[in-house]
């Protein structure tokens, strides 16, 4: 019996650990949005993400909070030289924060661990496929990238400008946390978690029919509310758009009505009335 015992006891000390891990998280989120805002970063908030500024009180509360919790959570990382503090970590969590301030699960990007910050564009490379099969060496220039194993890579020059830009409808740091999004139930492809097939339904009716309608306007040579780039695949669809609904609501809504509106519905925000 004692040997049972000795083999049971661990195994059973593991499931109690394993089973008060949601009470404990939730405790420390508790204990980390008591902790009053800092002044510094609220003056970072002001200075550089004018949306905020913008935002009913309420909003600017929540956003305060999901920023603290974020902050918390996430390691931030200089890369090639670029010094890493709290301008550039408020300012990129702000954003990225904008993302989940509707959700009522906290703002968590569970799935993220790491943000890289570097001092402007940086190149990768890339293994790109040709005609046949024959694989090729492909070197390319971003401003951004988002990882499914648990990191954004961000240019902060442009990350800064992209928050003090907030009505131009480009937004590097919205554009790649819409990838974290999308890449929370596996890889990217335009969907992102819905919770029931209903929503999933109508998120992909919606979302193929404005698809093919932005097609159809570049094919043609027609301006609009939606930059080209969506219109390389439904993943990079669903990171263009989710900026377009955050510095260009009122124009997404009047020329793509049912997309504003499942985007409305999805992030639990009508940007709009800011």
């Amino acid at each position: 019996m004692s040997s049972l015992w000795l083999i049971l006891l661990p195994a059973l000390a593991l499931v109690s650990w394993w089973l008060s891990e949601p009470w404990r998280l939730r405790r420390r989120r508790a204990r980390i949005v008591r902790t009053p805002f800092p002044p510094a970063w609220r003056a970072i908030l002001r200075r550089r993400v004018p949306v905020y500024r913008r935002l009913p009180v309420v909003l600017q509360r929540r956003l305060r909070e999901r920023v603290q919790l974020f902050l918390a959570d996430k390691a931030f990382i200089g890369c090639d030289g670029q010094a890493v503090d709290d301008e550039q970590r408020v300012t990129i969590a702000a954003q990225a924060c904008l993302l989940r301030l509707g959700q009522a699960d906290g703002g968590r990007f569970p799935g993220l661990h790491q943000v890289l910050v570097y001092p402007g564009p940086f190149v990768v490379d890339r293994v790109a496929h040709g005609v046949g099969g024959v694989q090729q060496d492909q070197r390319r220039v971003l401003l951004g990238e988002s990882w499914s194993q648990g990191q954004v890579i961000l240019s902060w020059p442009d990350a800064r400008d992209g928050a003090a830009l907030p009505d131009d409808g480009h937004n590097v740091v919205l554009h790649e946390f819409a990838h974290q999004l999308d890449q929370e139930n596996g890889a990217a492809n335009g969907a992102p978690p819905l919770g029931s097939r209903q929503r999933h339904a109508r998120w992909a009716g919606v979302m193929q029919a404005a698809y093919a309608a932005l097609q159809a306007r570049l094919a043609a040579g027609q301006p609009g509310v939606i930059d080209a780039y969506g219109a390389t695949d439904p993943a990079e669809f669903f990171a263009v758009v989710t900026e377009a609904f955050f510095e260009r609501p009122a124009a997404l809504a009047d020329e793509q009505p049912a997309l504003y509106a499942v985007l409305s519905g999805y992030h639990g925000l009508d940007p709009r009335a800011w």
